[in-house]
């Protein structure tokens, strides 16, 4: 931790190793954030240290951690985890673009500084403070890092209000993106069946064949939560998940220590789907975390899946099917599907606006990218419309 200038009334500190920084305070500043420690396990203290003591999130694989935080006397009063990137991979927003202008134009772009929870593309607060006026700061403190150590730019990833707002009154570019969300229906789906039944008559018919495909190749699914999850299981789960990555020509972006992390105080926010063919032998399988550690969590996130056997229609029963089934059994409120996939909506998962905010270093081309941001703000507007006018769900009598 290298120890930074005063900041108004607080000193501000750089955190290059996660471990260098107490995980209860971490932990108890994001617990007074909107939603607090109900928000997954993505920013607890305790995932991201797992990301770089595993090697998954490390200055090797281009995250090179500059976590930023304000203090007053010895009490932390604000954090971030900053990020210095020397690509875009695993950030789910996409500036490839912006990269390459600034090279054409003999420029660097990277490194460049990232407020995210590495490969993580789910909403949630990235600016911790304990109040408005320290958000504020916070920002402020960001912003100057970046200035100060010569980075081209700062971005924040899939953020919450309140970290909008802070941003926007700082003067960064805001930026819209879509996802995918199944919200709980009200009143509540009793069970599978009520849920098809909100759905017009052609979804309806194609997810009842997808799911009998599955069923006809005699494929059983099963599901372990927290503890419950053996050893065994996540260890079957990395083979499935890496081999599915190779797959796609890609090593994948975690190692397996973050996961054999993820089996202690963080376990109960993960939900194991287990494909097994008739005979009990596995073949395939879908991870989930949960927004709490509660008998019926707020959200679910469809986060990883792998097989090794190709079965139709199996993708979508483990990443979809299987996760909304026990969502509806267990009274949860919503299910992010992850980035992008407009697949997703014939499965009854909404289009959903998500944010970051962005800040560039050089005038210029900072005028540039307002501008684009603009165009592209008014054609996703359009994009969203479009959707909309999509919705699988039917129209009510």
């Amino acid at each position: 931790m290298n120890n930074g200038c005063s900041a108004g009334h607080y000193v501000t500190r750089v955190v290059t190793d996660p471990d260098e920084l107490p995980a209860q305070a971490w932990d108890a500043l994001l617990a007074q954030q909107p939603g607090g420690l109900a928000c997954g396990p993505f920013m607890r203290h305790a995932y991201l240290a797992a990301l770089h003591r595993s090697g998954s999130a490390v200055p090797a694989t281009g995250w090179t951690p500059q976590w930023i935080t304000l203090w007053r006397d010895e009490t932390l009063q604000a954090a971030a985890p900053l990020y210095l990137k020397s690509h875009s991979y695993g950030e789910y927003v996409f500036d490839w673009a912006w990269a390459q202008a600034y090279a054409e134009h003999g420029l660097a772009y990277y490194p460049k500084a990232v407020v995210a929870v590495p490969f993580t593309p789910v909403p949630g607060p990235r600016l911790l403070a304990v109040d408005a006026p320290t958000r504020a700061a916070l920002v402020q403190a960001l912003i100057g890092h970046c200035r100060s150590t010569g980075l081209s730019s700062l971005h924040l990833l899939f953020t919450d209000p309140a970290d909008r707002a802070a941003c926007t009154a700082a003067g960064l570019m805001v930026r819209q993106t879509v996802q995918f969300h199944w919200t709980q229906a009200d009143p509540p789906d009793a069970d599978f069946d009520a849920f098809l039944g909100r759905l017009t008559q052609d979804k309806r018919k194609k997810i009842r064949q997808e799911r009998r495909k599955v069923e006809a190749a005699g494929v059983r699914f099963e599901h372990r939560r927290g503890q419950a999850i053996t050893p065994e299981d996540w260890d079957f789960f990395y083979r499935c998940y890496a081999r599915t990555y190779r797959e796609h020509g890609n090593a994948p972006y975690l190692q397996p220590g973050f996961f054999e992390a993820m089996t202690g105080a963080l376990a109960d926010h993960w939900l194991l789907f287990v494909a097994r063919r008739a005979d009990g032998h596995p073949i395939a399988c879908s991870l989930v975390a949960l927004s709490d550690t509660s008998a019926q969590p707020q959200a679910a996130y469809g986060r990883y899946w792998g097989a090794l056997e190709r079965v139709d229609c199996l993708h979508f029963e483990a990443c979809y099917y299987q996760p909304l089934q026990w969502c509806l059994a267990h009274g949860v409120q919503r299910f992010e599907g992850g980035a992008q996939g407009e697949h997703k909506m014939a499965r009854a998962l909404l289009p959903v606006s998500t944010h970051s905010a962005h800040w560039l270093a050089h005038p210029a081309f900072a005028d540039a990218v307002e501008r684009f941001l603009q165009r592209e703000g008014e054609g996703m507007a359009h994009y969203l419309a479009h959707l909309e006018s999509r919705s699988p769900l039917r129209h009510p009598a």
